[in-house]
C-alpha cells in the first residue's frame, strides 16, 4: 500500500493512528537527531519527523524525492497554522525512497523566479507546484458543475467533428492535408457552431460538449491557438428565459467552487452604453472611472484635431478624468500616450488641473469658453488628469477605454476579490470592413437580427441589430452566445448582405442551408471559453496557468518543440511539396 490518506487528510482525529503517506520532498530542516521532512502531494502538505534511527536511511534525501513514509500521528508541539494539517506531524517508523531526484531547474513552489519558457519546457515540474495544481483542479470543478447542471437540465452531451469543411470566412484555421483525396484538406474546427444547429434540426432541443476548438490566430495572454469551449445550444427559448438558464448554472459555479453568492439576474448594458461609458464591449465594472462625451464644447473648435473627429459623421471626442492625477509624470502620461496610440488613436491629449488653471500643450487651442465649458462639465477639481481622444465613435472609445485599463492597472484600482459579471447586450449586426468596402458579420452568419430590424438588412444594414449576447466577466468575455437564424429568407439576405454569392453560399454552407428545408426550430446557444473563464476565476495572470500544456506567445510548445520540421516520406504521403 502506498498510502492511507492523501497530505492534507490527517488532523486531530487521527492522533495515535499508524498511517502510510507518498509524497514529493517540499523542504527538508536538519536538527541534530532530528530530520523534519515536509512531504507533499496534490492535495498538500504532511510534516515527517525523522528520529535518530532512521536519519541514516534519509541521509541522501534532498527535495523533489519521492518517498514512502509509515508512521504514528502526533500532536504538534509548535503547531503551523499555515497548513490545514499543521496540527499534527508523522512520526516516522519506517521511510522508504521510492524514487530520486535531481535538482531541478526551477523552485517547485508557489512563488517561483523561473522565466515562463522555463516553466514552460519543464511543465510537468511546474505543475508540481501547488499554485498550478490547485488552479488545474479548480478548473476541473468548474467543468463538472456545469456538466452536472446541463444533465440535470435535460442537455445532452454530443460530439462533432473536428476534421471538418474549411469555412474561411471566420478566424484563421488549422488545414489538414487529406492522404486519401490528394490536393484536399480538412479543417480543425474553430467551433461547433454548424454543427450543434444541426443538431436541433435534428430534434435534440438541448445539446452541450465540452469541445475543443482551434484557431491559428496570433497569441495573447488570454488566447490559445487550440483551447476549450464548453458549447451549450437550446431550441423552444427565448432569448431571456435561455439567458436566465445561464445565469442559475454561472450562479451554481460560483457556489459549488468558489463558495460566493451572485446577485441573480445579472445586470446588462448595451453593446453602445459598454463603449461609450467604458470604451469597451467587455468592460471591467469594478472601478468607477468613465469615459464621456464632450463633443459639444468643441463643435466649433480651432483645434484641427477635434475638427477633423467632428467631420465624421459619428466621430466625437471623448474625455477621461482621473482624481488628483496630475502628479503624474511626463514619463507616466507619454506611457499612457503609448497606449492609446497601440488602440488605434493617432494620440493623446493630456490636461491638468493645476491651482484652477487648466495646463497641457493642447490648452493655446481652446477657447475661454472651450476651457470653461470642460471644467464644468467634467466638474473638474484642483490636481485631476484629465486625458483625451478624438476620432470615429469605436476608435476613441477603444482607445480611451484601454488608458482607462492601463490606470486601473498601474493604481490598482479594481478590487481582485470582486466578481462582477454583466451581459452586454444590443450589438450591432454587422460592422463596416474598411479594408474591403463592404459589411462583415460582427458575430458570424447565422446571428438572428431583431425582429424589428429584418426589414433594414437589404436596404440599411449598418442600422440591424443582433439577438446578440456576451457574458462579460472583470472586463473578460467569458462567454459569448447568440439566437439563430432559422429563417431560409433571413439567412439568405444575410448572406447577400457580407457579400457572398450563390455560388460561394452553395459551396461552402450548401449542407447546412439544406438542413433549414425541413423544419428548423427557432434556438439559440452560447459557448464559454473554458480557459478563459477558469483564468478569471482562478485570479490567474494569463490563460496559460489554467492549461496543463499550453503553448507559448510565438505559438510554439517549449516541451516538445513543436512545430517542428517532418520527414520527405510524411509529405510525399499527403502530397505535399514545402516551399
Amino acid at each position: 500500500m502506498f498510502k492511507t490518506h492523501h497530505n492534507n487528510a490527517l488532523n486531530e482525529s487521527h492522533v495515535g493512528q499508524t498511517v502510510r503517506l507518498t509524497g514529493w520532498v517540499a523542504k527538508r530542516r536538519n536538527f541534530g537527531a532530528l530530520v523534519f521532512i515536509d512531504l507533499r502531494d496534490r492535495e498538500g502538505i504532511t510534516q515527517i519527523v525523522i528520529n535518530e534511527h532512521l536519519a541514516e536511511s534519509v541521509k541522501d534525501v534532498r527535495s523533489e524525492y519521492l518517498l514512502n513514509v509509515e508512521g504514528e500521528v502526533a500532536l504538534r508541539k509548535d503547531p503551523n497554522p499555515k497548513l490545514s494539517t499543521g496540527q499534527i506531524e508523522v512520526i516516522a517508523s519506517s521511510v522508504t525512497i521510492v524514487n530520486t531526484a535531481e535538482q531541478t531547474p526551477l523552485l517547485i513552489q508557489d512563488d517561483t523566479d523561473a522565466l515562463e519558457d522555463t516553466r514552460m519546457k519543464y511543465r510537468y515540474l511546474d505543475l508540481r507546484r501547488p499554485i498550478m495544481q490547485q488552479r488545474l483542479m479548480q478548473r476541473a470543478k468548474i467543468v463538472r458543475t456545469m456538466r452536472n447542471f446541463l444533465d440535470d437540465h435535460g442537455f445532452i452531451d454530443v460530439e462533432t467533428p473536428m476534421l471538418t469543411k474549411s469555412t474561411p470566412e471566420g478566424s484563421r484555421e488549422y488545414l489538414v492535408p487529406s492522404r486519401v483525396h490528394p490536393g484536399q484538406f480538412y479543417a480543425l474546427a474553430q467551433s461547433p457552431q454548424i454543427f450543434k444547429q444541426l443538431l436541433m434540426v435534428a430534434g435534440f432541443e438541448r445539446y452541450y460538449q465540452v469541445a475543443r476548438c482551434f484557431r491559428d490566430e496570433d497569441l495573447r495572454a488570454d488566447r490559445q491557438l487550440d483551447f476549450t469551449q464548453v458549447d451549450i445550444e437550446a431550441s423552444f427559448l427565448s432569448e431571456e428565459e435561455f439567458r436566465a438558464l445561464i445565469e442559475a448554472m454561472v450562479s451554481e459555479v460560483m457556489t459549488k467552487v468558489l463558495h460566493r453568492e451572485v446577485t441573480l439576474p445579472f445586470k446588462t448594458l448595451s453593446f453602445h452604453d459598454a463603449m461609450h461609458f467604458y470604451g469597451s464591449d467587455k468592460p471591467d465594472t469594478r472601478f468607477d472611472l468613465k469615459l464621456q462625451d464632450v463633443s459639444s464644447i468643441f463643435k466649433s473648435s480651432a483645434f484641427a484635431v477635434f475638427q477633423n473627429a467632428l467631420s465624421y459623421s459619428d466621430g466625437l471626442i471623448k474625455a477621461l478624468v482621473f482624481p488628483n492625477g496630475a502628479a503624474m509624470s511626463r514619463k507616466e502620461t507619454d506611457a499612457l500616450t503609448e497606449v492609446a496610440k497601440k488602440n488605434g488613436a493617432k494620440g493623446l491629449v493630456v490636461l491638468k488641473v493645476v491651482n484652477a488653471t487648466l495646463e497641457g500643450s493642447a490648452v493655446k487651442f481652446f477657447t475661454p469658453e472651450e476651457i470653461s465649458g470642460l471644467i464644468n462639465a467634467l466638474s473638474l477639481k484642483d490636481q485631476d488628469l484629465v486625458l483625451m481622444t478624438a476620432d470615429r465613435f469605436e476608435k476613441a472609445c477603444n482607445a480611451l477605454g484601454a488608458v482607462r485599463l492601463a490606470l486601473r492597472d498601474q493604481f490598482k484600482l479594481a478590487d481582485s476579490e470582486v466578481f462582477n459579471f454583466l451581459w452586454v447586450v444590443d450589438f450591432p449586426l454587422f460592422e463596416y470592413d474598411e479594408d474591403n468596402q463592404r459589411f462583415v458579420a460582427r458575430h458570424h452568419p447565422f446571428t438572428r437580427p431583431k425582429a424589428e430590424h429584418v426589414h433594414l438588412l437589404r436596404t440599411d444594414p449598418g442600422k440591424v441589430f443582433a439577438c446578440a449576447y456576451d457574458l462579460v466577466l472583470n472586463g473578460f468575455e467569458v462567454a459569448g452566445g447568440s439566437m439563430r437564424i432559422y429563417d431560409q429568407s433571413v439567412q439568405q439576405a444575410m448572406f447577400e448582405v457580407i457579400g457572398f454569392t450563390k455560388e460561394q453560399i452553395a459551396q461552402r454552407f450548401g449542407f447546412f442551408i439544406d438542413a433549414f428545408k425541413y423544419g428548423t426550430p427557432p434556438h439559440g446557444g452560447i459557448a464559454f471559453g473554458l480557459d478563459r473563464f477558469a483564468m478569471v476565476l482562478t485570479q490567474s495572470d494569463s490563460i496559460r496557468d489554467v492549461i496543463a500544456f499550453p503553448k507559448n506567445a510565438s505559438a510554439r510548445c517549449p516541451l516538445t518543440d513543436a512545430p517542428t520540421p517532418v520527414d520527405a516520406k510524411q509529405t510525399d504521403e499527403l502530397h505535399l511539396q514545402i516551399k
